[in-house]
């Protein structure tokens, strides 16, 4: 039984719609409805490819019309296994069009008129007050036949099989004259008990021929010519372990070290005074080249990513859009990407035929630039979606219609739907009222991500950046497996105290490590960390975890128990530029791990809030593993990093990342 059917235009106008449950009735015109769902989470992401959609225990399809900018969307209830959902909605395309074709023309052209001013005050008026009741009048009987007719065939299937239930039938051979048939024994008579016993014995025969290990616990028989002595037959006697031995020390030099000769060597805490601060190089720290930038507010933002092609037609018709740079573009000039598009020409009606040979060249094309294989199949997949029926004229139009479609599919996909303003985030929670008996906790950030991509490298650069704007960080070192870990926390954390702010020679009190050495537990160091933090009015607390691999259980459910113990207000996936197929797999497994074991754990979901995507400056214009990793998580790039200073941090802007991937 079906929960919701409705259709409507793209623009978001309901034409139609049917609740066939009150529960469907009463949350049809609200957020949570699964059609609105459908449309926040599935169709303006761009994540259309599968054609279907599953929320809150509701299964959606849906399917369009391009030409006429319509969605027929059906939505039931995931439990319940509706085979002609598919069927409905073919007819219900094909019936809906071919019954109301002038109507929905002059109505989906007075749209595009009115959104582009050519209708007058009285026109706009007569287009806003549209009687869908009376232009679909009879719709509903129709409908109604259509649903009856397709619930009665797939019951009349299901009693066809449920009552057909093949029987084995075996034919009667007659008997044969050859002995080889004759069984040797009747298979009905039972094995005697001295069958058995000489069965057994043969096994432990077989087995002590091996290795004559048998003989040990039976029989009391030695291995003759082994050279070994011979083990005692019982049970009760076991061989005599000798007792390791301990491990001798080393002398060094004829008395033993002395206090400060052991402090001299111990370079764990590293102590610079004011001479030694002086001899080390600054400037190898910062970049000045790449330093950000300070508001009128005194905010300092650091730069955004920039794509360098001045020459790069296709990103130059995709900004523009204008009919003259349309018109003096060739096929010879439009470089790879644009042959791909050339093979569309002439005054037609495009079909999946016709972009079939398109969308492959197109898929190729995104995976040169890294984008995963499997997110390049569903984006081509949703742009071939949105073509198909669309009636394009000339080579020109053909050529640009289908690149802006590519353009506006990745555009859609790489815009993140929550805020990508840490700093705002920041402020909000640590100027937001408490209660006078409440103490203010810290702001938490926590970097996952597997071993090597550069996790406390730039934990330490986001650290650089809190510090100019004003901010005092403690930094967690809760990777307590790795060796160096800490020192390596405790280098950036010197470096860090080092560097002014306006104008500052030093900023050693707005940065501090905490550490409680190794073997500890991770999730416990953090608890305390955050606990420090709020004591010593610390603004922001950055938790530095252990690398682990997506596949293993046992360390992914320690970082979940990290993040439930916790609850941080950010967790970021520090990732590789470098990546392709492996991008996919390591988001989904991380995302599904923290999401399964938190809430398995007594605490709230939590799944990843943001992405780092580190070695940025290696790719060049092979930026695909941000198209992927949005993809995946639908969660945003905050950050990427592209050098080994403080300084080199960059923010995503989606046209330099659209302008990138369509470059050739």
């Amino acid at each position: 039984m079906l929960d919701l059917c409705s259709i409507s235009h793209k623009g978001g106008l309901v034409l139609w719609s049917r609740s066939f449950t009150p529960a469907a009735s009463q949350s049809v015109a609200s957020s949570a409805s699964p059609v609105n769902s459908l449309i926040r989470e599935a169709l303006i992401e761009g994540r259309t490819a599968e054609n279907k959609y599953e929320k809150d225990g509701y299964s959606v399809k849906w399917t369009f019309v391009n030409d006429l900018e319509l969605i027929f969307v059906v939505a039931y209830q995931r439990i319940l296994q509706l085979t002609y959902v598919d069927e409905l909605l073919a007819a219900l395309k094909t019936l809906f069009v071919k019954l109301f074709q002038p109507f929905l023309a002059t109505f989906v052209a007075s749209l595009h008129a009115a959104s582009t001013g050519a209708l007058s005050s009285n026109a706009s008026q007569a287009a806003a007050t549209w009687n869908f009741a009376k232009a679909f009048d009879g719709w509903d009987n129709v409908f109604d036949k259509l649903l009856r007719g397709l619930e009665d065939k797939a019951a009349q299937d299901r009693k066809t099989r449920v009552g057909h239930v093949p029987r084995s039938t075996v034919d009667p051979s007659p008997p044969s004259d050859d002995p080889s048939t004759i069984p040797l024994h009747d298979s009905e008579a039972s094995v005697d008990e001295q069958q058995i016993a000489r069965n057994v014995q043969a096994l432990k025969t077989r087995l002590r021929g091996r290795g004559g290990r048998m003989g040990k616990r039976g029989g009391g028989r030695a291995d003759i010519g082994s050279g070994r002595d011979s083990h005692p037959g019982s049970d009760s006697d076991t061989p005599t372990k000798r007792k390791p031995k301990g491990k001798a020390q080393r002398k060094w030099g004829d008395e033993a070290p002395s206090e400060s000769d052991m402090a001299s060597l111990n370079f764990s805490y590293e102590k610079i005074d004011s001479s030694d601060a002086g001899s080390l190089d600054l400037s190898a720290l910062v970049d000045k080249g790449s330093l950000g930038t300070r508001t009128q507010d005194g905010l300092y933002e650091v730069k955004d990513w920039e794509f360098s092609a001045a020459d790069d037609v296709i990103s130059r018709v995709i900004q523009d859009g204008a009919p003259s740079a349309k018109a003096s573009a060739t096929p010879g000039s439009l470089g790879a990407l644009g042959s791909i598009f050339a093979r569309l020409t002439g005054s037609k009606v495009l079909t999946e035929d016709d972009l079939k040979p398109v969308l492959e060249a197109m898929k190729q094309h995104l995976m040169k630039k890294n984008v995963a294989k499997e997110i390049a199949d569903k984006v081509c997949e949703g742009v071939g979606d949105g073509l198909v029926g669309k009636k394009v004229g000339g080579f020109q139009t053909t050529n640009a219609a289908v690149r802006q479609a590519l353009s506006n599919s990745l555009t859609r996909i790489l815009t993140p739907k929550t805020s990508t303003d840490l700093l705002l985030s920041i402020r909000t929670k640590l100027s937001s009222p408490l209660p006078s008996t409440q103490q203010r906790l810290p702001y938490s950030i926590t970097f996952v991500g597997v071993n090597g991509v550069g996790k406390s490298t730039n934990l330490s650069k986001v650290c650089f950046w809190l510090i100019q704007n004003g901010l005092r960080v403690l930094i967690a070192a809760c990777d307590t497996f790795r060796s160096g870990a800490v020192e390596q926390l405790r280098v950036h954390v010197r470096n860090l105290s080092m560097l002014g702010v306006n104008g500052a020679t030093n900023s050693k009190s707005r940065v501090e490590l905490y550490e409680r050495g190794y073997g500890k537990d991770a999730a416990g160091i953090a608890k305390e960390a955050i606990t420090y933090a709020r004591d010593n009015d610390f603004d922001v607390v950055l938790i530095d975890t252990a690398g682990r691999m997506q596949d293993n259980e046992p360390l992914m459910r320690a970082l979940a128990k990290l993040v439930a113990v916790n609850s941080p207000d950010k967790i970021i996936f520090v990732g590789e530029a470098l990546v392709g197929n492996e991008a996919v797999d390591q988001l989904t497994k991380f995302d599904r791990a923290l999401r399964d074991f938190s809430a398995s754990s007594g605490g709230r979901e939590r799944g990843i809030d943001g992405m780092l995507v580190t070695k940025w400056d290696t790719v060049d214009d092979k930026v695909g593993a941000a198209l992927s990793m949005t993809y995946v998580t639908g969660q945003p790039i905050i950050f990427v990093g592209c050098g080994q200073t403080y300084t080199d941090l960059r923010q995503l802007r989606v046209a330099n990342v659209v302008q990138a991937i369509l470059s050739d």
